[in-house]
């Protein structure tokens, strides 16, 4: 059975994942908007991530014989100065979640619930990934400035990313 305390910062955690997934779909219709499909693609597939990453903490906290408690989404952003403003904020949410996952760690360290940290460990990898991923691409726009050309480049190289399910093993 999980940790009451546990399972309560894990329900929250949903509800930043599903919010995260959220944004990234809201920054998916400003590009759409502004004529960059692969940019667009590109937060399309972070929010299928984000909302698979709520899942496999949904799925967990019942494997565990816990209740999921869902919340309401907060509202998100809907416009940006340009894609720069948006990896910005893509970045600087990253790191937030970063934070989250260390305080999820924290407490599962503090409550000795190493089912819990083994669980998380994918998490922290995964925001590792996260933050680097986005970090890559805020450089790349600011090297780009207003060369449209590579701005086009860059588009059609995001167009191609295809979304994976990484929270799945390999059984399932």
């Amino acid at each position: 059975m999980i940790n009451e305390r546990m399972q309560k910062e894990i329900n929250e955690q949903i509800n930043a994942e599903f919010w995260s997934g959220y944004l990234y779909l809201s920054m998916s219709a400003w590009f759409t908007q502004h004529n960059l499909p692969g940019f667009a693609n590109w937060m399309y597939i972070q929010y299928q991530e984000e909302f698979t990453h709520g899942m496999k903490m949904y799925r967990y906290i019942h494997e565990r014989g816990g209740e999921v408690t869902l919340k309401p989404i907060a509202k998100v952003d809907t416009n940006w100065k340009d894609g720069v403003a948006i990896f910005k904020q893509t970045l600087e949410h990253e790191r937030k979640v970063t934070s989250l996952i260390n305080k999820l760690m924290d407490t599962a360290h503090e409550i000795r619930d190493y089912a819990t940290i083994n669980f998380l460990n994918w998490y922290v990898d995964e925001q590792v990934e996260e933050e680097a991923n986005a970090e890559e691409l805020l450089g790349k726009l600011q090297m780009i400035g207003k060369d449209t050309a590579a701005l086009y480049n860059l588009d059609k190289e995001l167009s191609a990313r295809v979304f994976v399910d990484s929270t799945l093993s390999a059984e399932e």
